[in-house]
């Protein structure tokens, strides 16, 4: 673990970290977050009868979007050039569950963790955004990430939950 936090200066004030001086390399983060449903409600993602359309390929464009946008969102989050945004939604029917794992990549000076966090977050979001009116008590959680490489600290994978 890091001893201090990049986003302080000495005097303890919040700042946008300079990375000028960072080389530019491949970047890729991967994080992942799951919600889980009442069992019709599951059914009906899975079988694309939602009246609201195709719940999955909606929350997979919101979440790209996301992706694009986390440098809005977040204050201090440097807005990078994304190469690449690669969502997935794992159904898991003994749980009514499902998990969204999201990969971003960039060729630059800072990581893309943020965007792969945002994405997944913004994924499902969305999900609940359009199953709300039959279900409302849905649950997202585990969100986390999972790998990233690229940078200074190099390749980091996360310990099995």
């Amino acid at each position: 673990m890091t001893s201090r936090m990049t986003h302080f200066d000495s005097a303890g004030q919040a700042h946008m970290v300079d990375v000028a001086e960072k080389s530019e390399t491949h970047r890729v983060a991967r994080a992942s977050g799951r919600i889980t449903m009442q069992p019709e409600t599951f059914s009906m993602v899975k079988h694309g009868a939602a009246s609201k359309g195709d719940v999955l390929g909606i929350a997979r464009l919101a979440a790209i979007q996301a992706a694009k946008r986390a440098a809005d969102l977040i204050p201090l989050c440097h807005p990078i050039p994304l190469t690449r945004v690669a969502v997935e939604f794992t159904m898991e029917p003994q749980q009514h569950a499902i998990t969204c794992t999201v990969t971003t990549e960039t060729v630059g000076r800072t990581g893309v963790e943020m965007e792969a966090l945002t994405a997944v977050q913004v994924g499902l979001l969305t999900i609940y955004d359009m199953c709300k009116s039959v279900d409302r008590g849905m649950m997202m959680g585990d969100i986390r990430l999972l790998e990233k490489l690229g940078g200074k600290s190099g390749h980091w994978v996360a310990p099995a939950a």
